[in-house]
């Protein structure tokens, strides 16, 4: 029996996607985006030869922010553009849509994102971020980051199971040793916050309700 992934793995529309940082001269995190992408390419039972390696390549006079899409017949030519600007510490609040912890689509970062993008759309006048959240009222991700917290004990971040993407600097982190927690929407003003993704980095934030 094929995977709901499997199954929808022929869509004209449907690629893979990374976002990475090129510093000037590399991409610092190559490694594991290549890594994830690998994996959304097995889940979806597409076959590649070769390394993506040659995508996440940028200017050589300047960072720059890399967009690489892989889609079943190729990889679509890398997008180029300047780095976003810094926000020291993000404006963060709770997302009206919810993720499903069980959504196969969680496993990979797609094009099919649906959630994802309204809820970035429906960002209202100054915030920066927004948190989803599950079905049990889990903390799950940010329209455009993972979510990070320390309720005392350190930096923790919430587990695959409750529904959210692999994320890049999130598999960073956690290979320095940060834990998986799960965290409740009824926690999230007793904890210190911190949103980040490959692009940007970590940075604290503060929940707005």
């Amino acid at each position: 029996m094929e995977s709901p992934l499997r199954d929808a793995a022929d869509g004209a529309d449907l690629a893979l996607i990374e976002t990475a940082r090129w510093d000037g001269s590399a991409c610092p995190l190559l490694d594991l985006h290549l890594a994830r992408l690998q994996a959304g390419i097995r889940a979806l039972g597409w076959r590649f030869d070769g390394s993506f390696a040659a995508a996440f390549i940028g200017p050589q006079d300047r960072p720059a922010r890399l967009r690489v899409l892989v889609r079943q017949n190729g990889i679509v030519p890398t997008e180029t553009s300047d780095l976003p600007p810094a926000i020291p510490i993000w404006r963060v609040g709770i997302a009206e849509q919810r993720l499903d912890s069980a959504d196969p689509w969680l496993r990979i970062k797609s094009t099919r994102r649906a959630t994802y993008d309204q809820a970035r759309r429906t960002l209202s006048t100054g915030l920066h971020e927004v948190i989803l959240l599950n079905e049990r009222h889990e903390v799950c991700d940010g329209s455009i980051s993972t979510v990070f917290f320390d309720r005392g004990e350190g930096l923790r971040t919430p587990p695959l199971t409750s529904g959210l993407l692999p994320g890049v600097l999130r598999a960073k982190l956690m290979s320095e040793g940060v834990p998986e927690e799960v965290l409740l929407a009824q926690d999230l003003p007793k904890v210190r916050l911190w949103v980040g993704n490959a692009l940007r980095g970590l940075h604290e934030a503060i929940l707005v309700r």
